[in-house]
């Protein structure tokens, strides 16, 4: 065990799951991600730009990535093949926090392809799709919070499939994601306690965009409330979470087994280089939630991260902040609403970036080339 406790301290002193937002062939093959679950990380969560970045550098899939092509699958197949040899073996490492944790933790998280945000039908057959595939019960399919999300995500629920919900960016959104979860649940036959969710809200990305109308707007009231948005919409959200996972309606769900939606914090990575390197981690400390960091934040938050609970302090000042904004004039909902049009299209762009690096690949390997 490492010297430093804190990803420990994080779960047994104050409730939080610590998970590791980033996934590599050679972590697997080399014993970084067994290191990283001794020190304290519960989980991991993947995307298509993670991928990318792990697939399109370094030569540690390419043999398997021979054989796929060799096998006659096309570039996209292969890519799948590739993922999903990753997920099946972090599932694999993670699978005794998963057991010891009695289902809450171990989760491993791999994204629908993210050019399906928009088409709800054909999100949740390849949510079905990879659920079948890889048949463990540590897997989280992730599923965008767009609009055509919603639905796919009360299915997938109602049979039975863990879903981990991406980005979210706005309130009101992550009280329609905790509304298809709780209705997929009211759906599902028999016991619950198999169906687990998590409600991934993006944080960085809101104070990046805010800070920057905030600056063209240039007034002190304004300046005074930049790098303060994200962790006041966390908690507002976190507020709502308490209320909508008590009460009569989830007392019922409970009694048939059924888990929280977690509220999960991602993008939690500061890209002010101006704020504290785990100011997304020390400011939404709060019992039953999750923190899924890189895994450059992770250390940095070992190092000299706050192990205290912050996130239900402050939430008549969190307010004050959304308030704020409106007077003087941003507009958080088009704020939201435009991160989220940037998220699936960054996703996206990873994706196809991804797909023609494989492509290029694959060419050279294909008889009389001349390379491979």
């Amino acid at each position: 065990m490492s010297q430093n406790n804190r990803l420990h301290d994080l779960y047994t002193r104050c409730g939080q799951s610590p998970w590791l937002d980033n996934i590599r062939r050679g972590w697997i093959t080399g014993g970084d991600l067994h290191d990283w679950v001794r020190r304290g990380v519960r989980g991991l969560t993947s995307n298509p730009s993670i991928f990318q970045k792990a697939i399109a550098s370094g030569v540690d899939y390419d043999d398997e990535f021979r054989s796929a092509i060799a096998d006659g699958l096309d570039v996209e197949s292969s890519y799948w093949r590739l993922v999903t040899s990753d997920i099946a073996a972090a599932a694999e490492i993670l699978r005794p926090v998963y057991d010891g944790s009695g289902g809450l933790d171990g989760f491993v998280s791999v994204e629908v392809a993210p050019d399906l945000a928009r088409d709800a039908g054909a999100t949740e057959a390849a949510a079905r799709e990879l659920h079948q595939r890889l048949d463990v019960p540590n897997l989280y399919v992730k599923i965008p919070g767009t609009a055509e999300g919603l639905g796919p995500i009360t299915r997938m629920i109602s049979e039975g499939r863990s879903i981990n919900v991406t980005l979210i960016f706005s309130v009101d959104r992550y009280l329609e994601v905790a509304e298809a979860y709780l209705s997929g649940l009211e759906q599902a036959e028999g016991d619950l306690s198999r169906v687990s969710s998590v409600a991934s809200f993006f944080i960085s990305r809101i104070d990046t965009e805010v800070d920057r109308r905030l600056d063209a707007i240039g007034s002190p009231e304004a300046l005074a409330l930049r790098g303060r948005t994200a962790v006041a919409s966390a908690k507002v959200a976190y507020s709502h979470y308490q209320q909508l996972f008590s009460g009569p309606r989830w007392d019922a769900l409970a009694a048939r087994g059924a888990r929280p939606q977690r509220l999960l914090w991602a993008s939690t990575s500061t890209k002010n280089p101006g704020y504290p390197d785990t100011l997304y981690v020390d400011g939404l400390i709060g019992p039953d939630t999750v923190n899924t960091l890189p895994d450059a934040t992770l250390e940095a938050f070992e190092d000299h991260g706050s192990v205290q609970p912050t996130l239900t302090a402050g939430l008549g000042e969190a307010v004050s902040v959304l308030d704020g904004l409106a007077a003087v004039g941003v507009d958080l909902a088009a704020v939201t609403a435009q991160l989220e049009d940037e998220g699936v299209a960054a996703f996206t762009k990873s994706f196809d970036e991804l797909l023609e690096v494989l492509g290029d690949k694959a060419d050279s390997l294909r008889p009389g080339s001349g390379r491979g």
